[in-house]
């Protein structure tokens, strides 16, 4: 356990000094957040034709209200402790890929639900879009990486144990 622990501090640590560091901000963050608004405004385009994106703000062309996705919104943080999760178990190197595949992906998915979300919220209640803003959605996105990782976890047992992977080795890592 505290091998494990050492290694997701240290790993989780030195991904978010990079995420914060200029070029990573300037070739990473900033083009991700601005594909997550137009990928965000072609969904909803899908439904209103009055939605806008430029940069990394969604607005109803309309009312002019709309939302900044802003850092710690763009589901970056979400993958970096993803990363560190994976990192920290002892598992080969192609099955970790895998498992950030897939699960940044699905972690993605639910934060264009959420930012979906927040724009409808934002337009209707401003109170309802604190709320689920600053509580329900970033628990809601914790929740979704710790799911992620013991689904990923329970893959990685089965696949090096089989089908019959005794209950310590689904158990947390030593």
């Amino acid at each position: 356990m505290f091998r494990f622990l050492a290694i997701f501090s240290l790993v989780l640590l030195g991904l978010f000094l990079a995420e914060l560091t200029a070029p990573v901000q300037r070739l990473v963050v900033v083009p991700w957040t601005g594909f997550l608004a137009s990928a965000s405004a072609f969904l909803l385009r899908l439904v209103d034709a009055n939605v806008l994106s430029h940069g990394n703000v969604l607005q109803d062309m309309r009312s002019g209200s709309g939302i900044a996705i802003e850092a710690g919104c763009n589901g970056v943080e979400a993958c970096i402790m993803l990363a560190a999760a994976l990192m920290a178990y002892p598992a080969g190197l192609r099955s970790r890929m895998a498992g950030l595949l897939a699960g940044s992906v699905a972690i993605q998915l639910l934060n264009l639900l959420r930012i979906i979300s927040l724009y409808y919220l934002v337009q209707w209640s401003a109170p309802a879009f604190e709320f689920a803003h600053l509580y329900l959605w970033q628990a809601l996105i914790m929740l979704d990486v710790l799911v992620v990782w013991l689904v990923w976890l329970r893959w990685v047992t089965r696949r090096q144990y089989g089908r019959s992977a005794p209950p310590e080795a689904l158990a947390a890592p030593a």
